[in-house]
């Protein structure tokens, strides 16, 4: 038995491409139909975001990157569009616009439990479909325990900031990569894939380390 493909992706809770190519990895990883095991690492696209950010996406997109309002409505309406191309139903009307550096800890948390996948898959859901707060503590603490996790386990990881090492680790990592956009793929320790590519992208990337593996002695 070979090992697992190890594909490292470091990705943000508010980045919209990340959700969109978390669907196209693994639909590419589907298409590979081989043995591929998934790590997240944290990247925080804005980490001078207030928690209660007094305002919506567009205001922010609009005042960080000093862009005219129509000109983000237009940026947003293709990622929208783009999202449900892969299936994703992004609601930018009730998206909270917030830090993500406790989410990113509760993400280690469920790592440190060996459920790191479905805490990510359910932060997402959390920011761009279901309008949730993802930078607060009691609103993660409510997802943990939805998710079945012990809130009082989870309140204190959180209050505690026990995770925040391993943040701040995979953030200097990144920088140590030269990574400055998310998404960004780091297949079997060596091919770097940065961005949402096709699923063709990923799926052959996978077929070519597998390939090198079989006729490497």
């Amino acid at each position: 038995m070979t090992e697992p493909i190890k594909v490292d992706i470091w990705s943000d809770v508010q980045c919209p491409w990340c959700y969109i190519g978390k669907r196209k990895f693994e639909s590419g990883a589907a298409q590979f139909g081989g043995d591929v095991e998934v790590e997240y690492h944290s990247f925080e696209l804005a980490p001078d975001t207030p928690v209660d950010f007094d305002g919506t996406p567009v205001d922010y997109l609009a005042q960080r990157k000093g862009l005219p309002t129509a000109q983000v409505e237009q940026m947003i309406e293709r990622v929208v569009g783009i999202a449900e191309s892969v299936g994703l139903d992004y609601d930018y009307d009730h998206i909270h616009q917030t830090n993500t550096v406790i989410s990113h800890e509760l993400l280690h948390f469920a790592k440190s439990k060996g459920r790191q996948l479905e805490m990510k898959e359910r932060l997402l859901k959390a920011y761009f479909i279901n309008g949730e707060h993802v930078g607060r503590i009691p609103d993660l603490v409510e997802i943990a325990v939805e998710l079945g996790f012990d809130r009082d386990e989870v309140t204190e990881a959180l209050e505690s900031h026990r995770f925040l090492p391993d943040v701040k680790a995979d953030v200097a990592l990144a920088r140590e990569y030269g990574i400055n956009g998310v998404p960004f793929f780091v297949i079997d320790g060596k091919y770097g894939v940065s961005g949402a590519q096709d699923a063709a992208t990923f799926a052959n990337v996978l077929s070519q380390v597998q390939a090198e593996r079989e006729t490497t002695p």
